[in-house]
Parts: C-alpha cells; structure tokens; sequence
C-alpha cells in the first residue's frame, strides 16, 4: 500500500490554491474547478471543493472545521521560509522554535484554520532520522 495524497475540503478551493502556490512554491494542477492538486516528489496536497463531499457521502467532511490533523512539510531552512511567509501568512501558531525531538519548526494556519508545520531537522539524531527520507 502507498499513501497517496491528503485533501483539504473547503469552501473556497481558488484561495486555498493560491495560499498554497504561495507556501509550497509549487504550482497547482486543476483538472475540475472543484479540485487541485499540488504533486510533489514526497507526496500530494488535493484540495477539493465541499460540493464534491457528495460523492463521498453526504456529511462525511466538513469545510473549515479541521483541529486535528497537522500538515508537515520537511524544508531546508525554516527561518528562511518563516522570513518569506511572514507577509502573507495570517495567523502564526508558532514561530520557530527547536522542539525537544530535534527539529526546529514553526506553525501557522491556512486560510481555513488548518495547521501546517514547516520544520527542519537540527539535532543529530533528527538529522540521523530523516536521512533516508525525501
């Protein structure tokens, strides 16, 4: 089995592509109006229109209503891109910060209130940790 991708269901997908551009540096693929996806070498972001949880079942994902999950990007220096998102990002969590298990990190929310965690590893064995990943 592989883990495919992560969707965000929102109510507003054209914003959250152009927060998203924004952060990941990467373009969006639309092959609907209702959906996009930023394809990256580790794995995808989709982010899907709410009128697409339908298909799903009805009810089953709510648009902006996200305080469980936490979106972790693996970056090279997180206070550089702390200083890049700085004008746009509204609301920062976190600023950066090493955590006890080695990585520096800092946190912020998207435009629908989900979290996202940009850290890089710091500690040698953080380092040592992360060496075989993308």
């Amino acid at each position: 089995m592989n883990f495919a991708s992560v969707r965000i269901i929102t109510d507003d997908v054209d914003r959250l592509v152009e927060f998203y551009e924004k952060v990941l540096g990467v373009s969006a693929e639309r092959p609907a109006p209702v959906f996009a996806e930023f394809v990256m070498p580790s794995c995808t972001l989709a982010i899907g229109h709410s009128q697409t949880v339908q298909l799903f079942g009805t009810g089953s994902a709510v648009a902006a209503d996200n305080r469980t999950i936490i979106l972790e990007f693996h970056v090279h220096n997180v206070d550089a891109e702390y200083e890049r998102l700085k004008p746009f990002v509204v609301e920062w969590v976190k600023e950066p910060t090493t955590m006890p298990w080695g990585n520096r990190a800092v946190l912020f929310r998207d435009p629908d209130g989900n979290l996202i965690n940009l850290f890089t590893p710091v500690t040698e064995d953080a380092i040592k940790r992360f060496s075989g990943r993308l």
